[in-house]
């Protein structure tokens, strides 16, 4: 099963992000996917450095490709995304409104955030060129398994989000700028305090979600650790490990030692709680329970 990195979903320095995929060019995954997902706002802090991070990943023998924006409604954004497709790499479509702009007979991937529920859908997006999907991550182990098949037949690569803060929604209005009494056009880039997104709770103090500019987030961190051999009985051939700001490197090397079987899911889950004692895993939604369940609690009762 191979590993593949998604798309950073939180504003981070040039600086930041020119690291952290020059270490990722050394880490034990397949796949990464770059660019801007949430916010457009936040490319041009960090959009010449792009070039040369798909250079270092490609030398080092990595797949590649470019993602799409989530939700695209403004000119620049049209034009940004139709600029994709000049860069030479592959791109992710998170927003289906990025077909219009690939030439026709061009390879694409569709990333976590298209609704894909049934396998109609993955019919269609195959006839359009697509050769990989990421299913969305509320998918049951029975759905994944019976999309999978439908893929199989169809060619495409089938791949599950494995770890990280799961995207629920995207809005037209910028949680982090009406928090700090400012509009959209004037955020200030709230969000860049926030390199993992900012913890909501309920009026009773309980954690609820976590925000990150106009996107909405789990606040526990999805972890497949414990799902693993029910993937690959599905024909799941990819887990999607999300970026996180802490100890990155160390969590696609102990989902690299899982999957070869080198360490269990108890190993797993151990060292993840060890890199931030705050993190809250769950894996409820390929279990078919509350989406917030975690597994885990009962592998360590």
């Amino acid at each position: 099963m191979e590993l593949t990195v998604g798309p950073n979903q939180f504003f981070w320095t040039a600086d930041h992000l020119t690291s952290f995929y020059d270490e990722l060019a050394t880490a034990p995954v397949d796949r990464v996917v770059l660019g801007e997902l949430v916010c457009s706002k936040r490319l041009p802090f960090y959009q010449d450095r792009i070039p040369d991070a798909i250079a270092g990943l490609l030398d080092a023998g990595k797949q590649v490709a470019l993602t799409s924006l989530a939700l695209v409604t403004l000119k620049r954004e049209r034009k940004l995304t139709g600029e994709l497709a000049e860069m030479g790499v592959e791109v992710e479509v998170n927003d289906l409104t990025a077909l219009s702009h690939l030439p026709d007979g061009t390879r694409f991937s569709v990333g976590p955030l298209v609704n894909i529920y049934n396998e109609g859908t993955l019919a269609w997006l195959a006839s359009r060129g697509a050769a990989r999907v990421c299913l969305p991550p509320e998918l049951p182990v029975a759905s994944v398994a019976t999309l999978a098949a439908a893929g199989a037949d169809l060619g495409l690569a089938i791949e599950v989000w494995g770890h990280g803060r799961l995207p629920l929604a995207i809005s037209g209005r910028c949680y982090h700028a009406r928090m700090h009494g400012r509009t959209k056009d004037n955020c200030q880039f709230a969000c860049e305090d926030d390199p993992d997104g900012l913890e909501v709770r309920t009026l009773e103090g309980k954690p609820f979600l976590a925000m990150n500019g106009v996107q909405t987030l789990s606040d526990s961190y999805a972890c497949a650790a414990h799902q693993i051999d029910a993937l690959r009985s599905a024909n799941v051939q990819a887990l999607r490990l999300s970026p996180q700001s802490k100890g990155f490197n160390t969590l696609c090397g102990l989902y690299r030692q899982l999957l070869n079987g080198d360490i269990d899911a108890r190993q797993v889950t151990g060292a993840i709680e060890q890199i931030d004692k705050d993190t809250r895993l769950s894996d409820g939604f390929l279990t078919g329970a509350r989406g917030a369940d975690w597994s885990g609690k009962l592998q360590h009762a």
